[in-house]
């Protein structure tokens, strides 16, 4: 098996095309750096490397013994001994083992396709708050701008005799909040740009690029619901991990029967010197087969056991965690439509709060009363324009939410 980390253009759907193409390389940086997930591949790796360590044959055992006091023999004194022997275990024993082994390594490349998505989803939850800040912060810039001309102008109208004193302070005090509110969020920049560097693994002042505008889509009904237990790679996991304690099951009976040995001892003799003998000093060589008896079975009795009750967890997790899945989807595809409709009332509402404050303001530039309620229509201009910004930005959490419970390729 062989890993090799792509990433495809990433499309969200209600994502303009450049700010797309941006969260992508993000993706992509995060993929190559974060050491969560190198850490998650690290384990795929090391669970690799336990295939050869339990397919392959014990060791052979060889000895060697020397006789202090030669041992005396028909054809001459044995002066040492060597041993060579191999055993083996019972046929389709070591297959077993490698299968499990494989089996649960293909289990831990499932999760790291997990880790990798929910990197994915973190760096995209991270990222869409950057983009709502921003519009927060040139929202409030612009009120300031607008309100400072008020103040001018309700300052004319109080040396003209047409104002109040009142007007000029209430546009004074309302600034007074517009400016603290913008200084608060030039604070917020630095602890969310914090956060999305470190999980792309990059300096915590590193500059963050985020466009400057989302659009959000309607979305077919069901999107894309069908995937969403067949594809899932934790749901993957779990399977193989089912197939991994059927095999180590399978295994655990195979051990429970003999293992055959075959050996060879080499005694090297010495001549004897009293007598001429046919194959005087001549070493001797003797094949040797043994086996393993298998009488303590508890232990195996327990492994068999052991795999068996392993198969019913992983098969409890995977219908728990579908469960979970089916109510997540749920939850994230209202998020979905919440989020539209609400853009589709802050659409409106800001719309309408527009003409609303132009009216008046015209009312107030020929009058110069009912300031009071163009200031309050201006705030309420603000309160939307916001509130609009936030359901940019939490559609597409949502969406992002989605993409990682329905394990979306990208």
């Amino acid at each position: 098996m062989k890993f090799i980390i792509n990433i495809i253009l990433l499309v969200f759907l209600g994502t303009s095309v450049s700010q797309a193409q941006t969260l992508n390389d993000y993706f992509k940086i995060a993929a190559q750096n974060n050491p969560g997930l190198q850490s998650k591949y690290k384990e795929f790796e090391a669970a690799l490397q336990k295939v050869d360590q339990v397919s392959t044959l014990p060791d052979p055992n060889i000895s060697f013994g020397y006789f202090i006091s030669p041992v005396e023999t028909r054809v001459g004194p044995q002066r040492a001994r060597f041993s060579l022997t191999q055993m083996f275990p019972w046929f389709g024993t070591l297959r077993a083992q490698g299968d499990a082994a494989a089996l649960m390594a293909e289990a831990k490349y499932q999760s790291f396709l997990d880790a990798r998505n929910k990197l994915y989803y973190q760096v995209a939850v991270a990222y869409y708050p950057l983009y709502e800040l921003n519009q927060w912060r040139y929202i409030e810039q612009k009120n300031i701008d607008i309100l400072q001309s008020y103040k001018t102008i309700s300052n004319s109208k109080f040396k003209n005799g047409t104002g109040t004193m009142v007007d000029v302070l209430r546009v004074d005090i309302m600034l007074k909040d517009a400016t603290t509110n913008l200084n608060i969020l030039d604070k917020k920049e630095k602890p969310l740009i914090t956060t999305f560097n470190k999980l792309l693994d990059r300096d915590e002042n590193e500059r963050v690029l985020v466009g400057d505008s989302l659009l959000a889509e309607s979305l077919a009904d069901n999107f894309p619901k069908d995937s969403l237990l067949t594809n899932n790679p934790v749901l993957n996991a779990l399977d193989f991990r089912i197939k991994a304690s059927e095999a180590q099951e399978q295994a655990a009976i195979k051990q429970g029967l003999p293992k055959l040995g075959v050996g060879l001892d080499y005694v090297m003799v010495g001549e004897r010197t009293d007598m001429e003998l046919p194959d005087n000093g001549k070493d001797v060589l003797m094949p040797m087969v043994s086996v393993s008896i298998p009488i303590f079975r508890k232990k195996y009795r327990g492994s068999v056991k052991e795999a068996q009750l392993m198969q019913e967890s992983y098969s409890l997790q995977k219908d728990e965690y579908a469960n979970s899945l089916t109510s997540g989807y749920e939850m994230a595809w209202f998020e979905i439509q919440q989020q539209q409709e609400l853009l589709q009332l802050y659409d409106q509402q800001v719309q309408e709060s527009e003409q609303a404050l132009n009216l008046l303001f015209t009312a107030y530039g020929n009058s110069g009363k009912e300031f009071e309620e163009v200031l309050r229509m201006q705030q309420q201009l603000l309160k939307y324009e916001k509130l609009k910004a936030t359901a940019e930005t939490q559609y597409q959490i949502a969406i992002a939410k989605l993409n990682y419970l329905t394990a979306k390729t990208y």
